[in-house]
């Protein structure tokens, strides 16, 4: 048999696949793609080895996140499958129901590489969103039960891929020939399908939420969004504003400010009118058009800790509660509440416990005889040790339903008159059929097994982490 292809290497060429696909499907985003490279490419000459401070330039370039939408625990347990064979687990959940001001009626999590050494090769995640046809707020029960049937009679992924992903995940990979059948199959099952959709079935759901109508209003499923990484959204913005692009109104997240980037910063191009066949109650097909497709960009920034993220949350509170008028009043007072409550420089973020930082022991320190200090401040300040950021794996609630209200026709309807069903982590995990991660755990880890290896090298005992804490 010939040697496997690894869980990492069938990422990548998933990965690189649907880019391909997607790319053929939805031009703009290969322009998107194009303009990222330009701007990625522009930044590292301008700013050297300090562009590559959250990554390297070759990681940066070949990072894409993927978005996709699923209608019952079933599915999503088989694409946690598929994700599996790729060496991706479900990590946060996220309820963009409660984080959106219209109706978005999904729970969602993030399948994604854990390791360090795996984000390394390929940062390849998916963030996959489950509808909640449980929740009074937006579905009576007649259309609950009809939504229902619906999905339970669709098949969106063949026995052969999830039979292939279950041998990859057993086997640790997949030889070369099984290996391109999983890839032709996997890449398949997200192409958008030219199965004619029943018109009176689709707008009855849109009528509720345009998304419930693009997850439960057809028989198949397909790549919502395939999101480059750029290292200058500001910029980016501007040149596919110039090339006649139309974009949303903003960028979603934390502001552009001079303190270090944090989290997650979003934005995209407006969804885009796409030809798909209708058909009629007497049976007949006609061409109509769609808008459930959009392109995404991504900037990423340091992980914060437990601590941060409750910050951030406090600032997005603030602005929020200063009603500004428009996005630009929004961006200068975001900037004005960042300069004055958040820390401005990395060493500030680590020394109060607001940022995740590896720690690693800098080998040509002359060392004098001296005995290293025995604390973190202490190495850092004597220059035994060097912080290097934690890069931002995940998402935010808040942006992604920002981003997914930007490109919506209409707000829908929701019932806040009555109480919505409950969804949490516990509960996605047994609908995943595995633990959905904690994003803030995975950092914490990663942070704390550097700093045990600080320890054994500089022979320190009970090396703490920085005030504030990083322990999960």
């Amino acid at each position: 048999m010939t040697s496997p292809y690894a869980p990492w290497q069938l990422r990548a060429a998933f990965a690189a696949r649907l880019s391909d696909m997607y790319g053929r499907e939805v031009p703009a985003y290969t322009t998107l793609v194009d303009v990222s490279r330009e701007v990625n490419e522009d930044v590292l000459r301008e700013r050297g080895a300090d562009a590559e401070r959250l990554g390297s330039i070759g990681r940066v370039t070949a990072e894409r996140h993927g978005a996709i939408r699923v209608g019952t625990p079933a599915e999503l347990g088989q694409v946690a499958r598929i994700f599996g064979a790729l060496g991706m687990r479900p990590v946060g959940f996220y309820d963009l129901r409660e984080a959106a001001a219209s109706a978005v009626p999904v729970v969602s999590t993030a399948f994604r590489p854990v390791d360090g050494d795996e984000l390394a090769r390929n940062p390849f995640r998916v963030f996959t969103s489950l509808l909640t046809p449980a929740d009074p707020r937006f579905f009576d029960d007649g259309l609950r039960r009809r939504l229902e049937d619906f999905l339970a009679a669709r098949e969106l992924f063949p026995p052969e891929l999830l039979a292939l992903a279950d041998r990859a995940a057993a086997e640790g990979g997949l030889p070369a020939a099984a290996a391109e059948r999983f890839l032709e199959l996997a890449v398949a099952a997200f192409e958008l399908s030219a199965e004619p959709i029943d018109k009176a079935w689709y707008e009855e759901l849109a009528r509720v939420s345009a998304v419930a109508a693009d997850i439960g209003g057809v028989r198949s499923t397909h790549i919502n969004h395939l999101t480059p990484r750029v290292l200058d959204i500001d910029e980016l913005y501007r040149r596919m504003t110039a090339r006649g692009v139309r974009m949303i109104d903003t960028v979603q997240g934390p502001p552009a400010w001079d303190g270090p980037d944090v989290l997650l910063r979003q934005t995209s191009f407006r969804a885009l009118d796409e030809p798909r066949a209708l058909r009629l109650a007497d049976g007949s097909v006609v061409s109509g058009a769609l808008r459930v497709r959009f392109g995404e960009v991504e900037a990423r920034g340091i992980a914060l800790t437990r601590a941060g993220r409750a910050l951030y949350d406090d600032l997005l509170a603030r602005v929020d509660a200063r009603r500004p008028a428009t996005p630009a009043e929004r961006t200068a007072t975001a900037r004005e509440l960042w300069a004055a409550l958040l820390p401005r420089t990395e060493r500030d973020l680590a020394a109060r416990g607001l940022g995740h930082f590896t720690y690693h022991v800098v080998a040509d320190r002359p060392r004098d005889g001296a005995a290293p200090p025995a604390s973190l401040d202490g190495l850092l300040d004597g220059g035994w040790v060097r912080a290097a950021p934690l890069v931002y794996e995940d998402f935010l609630p808040r942006s992604a339903a920002g981003i997914f209200q930007s490109n919506l026709e209409e707000a829908g309807v929701r019932d806040d008159a009555v109480a919505g069903a409950a969804y949490d982590s516990a509960w996605l995990s047994g609908a995943v059929g595995r633990e959905v991660l904690d994003p803030f755990a995975l950092y914490a880890a990663q942070e704390r097994a550097s700093l045990d290896v600080v320890a054994q090298e500089l022979r320190i005992p009970g090396l703490g982490v920085p005030a504030g804490g990083c322990a999960p």
